[in-house]
C-alpha cells in the first residue's frame, strides 16, 4: 500500500481482497481481459485506473524484470500498453517481498536476499531503485554477484586495470615490490576470492588511509607462490596473508588466515602516526610496525583480529615480534 496512491499485490491474492475491490478489478477485466495472466495488479486510488504488470520469471527470481505493463483507464474506457525490450529497458522489481505474502514460493529466501542487498549499502532502493545497468556495474565493481536467491562474492576474474576501491587498481596491488619488478613475474592471483579480498582490503583500509593522508606507496602487495620463492630473506607465506586465497600445489590454502595484505609507506609522514591512525579508525586484521621510517604491514581478513605486532630489535640486532595492545600502541610517541 502506497498511502493515497495505490495498492499493489500479486494476482494470487486478488481473491482475498474486499468485495468492492474485486468488483473494481472485474470491471477492468471486462474492458481488458483476464488479469490472471499478469503477475502484479496495481489499483490506483485517485485516478480510476488499474495497472497490470508482467515480469520475466517472477516466481523464481529475486529481481524479476518487467516485460509488459498495461494501464486500464476505467473512466475513459481506454487501455495503454507498454512492452519492455529494445525501446524500453526492462526494469528490475526491487523489494519483491512487499507484493507477496508468506505463502508465496521462496518467500523466506526473497526476504533474506533483500536484507543482504540492503546490507551491502551500495544502492538507494527507494522509489524504483537503480537501473539494470547501474545495478550490474555497481555489483561487479564491488565484487558481488547474484546467484539464485543468494548474494555472493564475485566468482569472476577482473581485468588488472579495473579499479580496486576508489584510488587503486588490481594491477597496482599485484605488480608492486622490488622482487616482482626484478623478476618480471606475472604474479597473478588464480582464485576469484583473492581479488575479492584485495578489493575488501582497498575499500576498508587503503581508501580511508589515502583519504586522510594522501596517496600511499605500495612496497609489497599480493604474492603468488611463484613470487614467494624468489623473495630473499625471511617471509612467512603461511601467516602473512600476502598470498590471500591462493592454493599450493596440493590444492590447500597457502595461508589459512585468508584475507589480503600489503606493505605501504606514506612519503613525508610519520609512519607511527599512520599506523596509529589505522589502529584507531579501521577494522584491520593484523598490523606489523617496523619503525617510524619504514613501511607498515596491514591486512584485512575474515578473522578481524586487530592484532598489533611491533618489530623490535633484540640484543643481536635482529628484529623480533612483540604483540602489543591497542592502548599501548596508541600511547607510543
Amino acid at each position: 500500500m502506497e498511502e493515497g496512491e495505490s495498492l499493489q499485490l500479486h494476482v494470487s491474492m486478488v481473491e482475498q481482497l474486499p468485495s468492492l475491490l474485486r468488483i473494481y478489478l472485474g470491471c477492468a477485466a471486462v474492458l481488458y481481459g483476464d488479469y490472471q495472466n499478469a503477475d502484479l495488479v496495481k489499483i490506483h486510488i485517485r485516478s480510476g485506473k488499474v495497472s497490470l504488470m508482467r515480469f520475466d520469471e517472477f516466481d523464481d527470481n529475486p529481481l524479476p524484470r518487467m516485460i509488459e505493463r498495461v494501464k486500464i483507464k476505467l473512466r475513459e474506457q481506454e487501455i495503454d500498453y507498454f512492452a519492455y525490450g529494445e525501446e524500453y529497458e526492462p526494469p528490475f522489481l526491487f523489494r519483491k517481498s512487499r507484493y507477496i505474502n508468506e505463502e508465496f514460493p521462496n518467500y523466506p529466501e526473497q526476504v533474506a536476499f533483500e536484507e543482504a542487498l540492503e546490507g551491502i549499502e551500495l544502492f538507494d532502493l527507494s522509489g524504483y531503485g537503480p537501473s539494470p545497468g547501474e545495478l550490474q556495474q555497481t555489483l561487479e565493481k564491488h565484487r558481488w554477484a547474484v546467484d539464485g536467491f543468494d548474494l555472493i562474492p564475485a566468482t569472476t576474474i577482473p581485468d588488472l586495470d579495473t579499479p580496486c576501491g576508489q584510488y587503486l587498481t588490481y594491477r597496482q596491488l599485484i605488480e608492486c615490490g622490488e622482487t616482482q619488478a626484478r623478476t618480471g613475474l606475472l604474479n597473478l592471483p588464480k582464485q576469484a576470492d583473492s581479488y575479492n579480498a584485495l578489493h575488501a582490503l582497498a575499500v576498508q583500509l587503503l581508501d580511508p588511509v589515502i583519504d586522510y593522508f594522501g596517496m600511499i606507496h605500495l612496497t609489497y602487495g599480493f604474492c603468488s607462490p611463484a613470487l614467494s620463492r624468489e623473495i630473499p630473506g625471511r617471509i612467512s607465506p603461511k601467516l602473512d596473508q600476502h598470498a590471500s586465497h591462493e592454493l599450493n600445489r596440493l590444492g590447500n590454502p597457502v595461508c589459512q588466515r585468508f584475507g589480503a595484505a600489503v606493505d605501504f609507506i606514506v612519503e613525508d609522514e610519520s609512519m607511527l602516526e599512520v599506523a596509529q591512525w589505522v589502529v584507531a579508525n579501521t577494522s584491520f586484521d593484523r598490523l606489523y610496525f617496523y619503525g617510524d621510517g619504514n613501511p607498515v604491514h596491514v591486512s584485512f581478513g575474515p578473522n578481524n583480529d586487530r592484532q598489533i605486532v611491533r618489530m623490535v630489535p633484540a640484543k643481536s640486532g635482529r628484529l623480533v615480534p612483540q604483540v602489543v595492545s591497542s592502548a599501548a600502541f596508541l600511547a607510543l610517541h
